[in-house]
């Protein structure tokens, strides 16, 4: 799942700051997250997998955010935050609302 980082160019992606650096953090979490397969979801071992990932990408989100609750961050870094959370949640209620995993 988290082979979308393999090819990743490190020196190239390089943030000039912290808040930049951050952007790309929570860039990588939504690469990540564009990559599950919620139409594979068919057991209740498969809707745990996919809950617990995206609880980590949630905690992980938020963590990214505490750093700057100090700061004034950036729109764009608020937005993507924001907007990565709303997305989780929606797509928890629809694993967990629509959706009855067969055993």
């Amino acid at each position: 799942m988290f082979s979308a980082f393999s090819g990743i160019d490190t020196h190239s992606i390089r943030a000039r700051t912290p808040s930049e650096a951050a952007v790309k953090r929570l860039d990588g979490i939504g690469h990540v997250l564009s990559e599950l397969d919620l139409a594979g979801v068919r057991t209740q071992d498969d809707l745990t997998r996919m809950l617990l990932t995206l609880d980590t990408a949630d905690k992980c989100i938020r963590s990214i955010r505490a750093e700057f609750r100090t700061e004034v961050a950036n729109d764009r870094l608020a937005h993507k935050a924001e907007d990565l959370m709303a997305l989780i949640e929606r797509t928890r209620d629809d694993l967990t609302g629509c959706r009855a995993p067969k055993s």
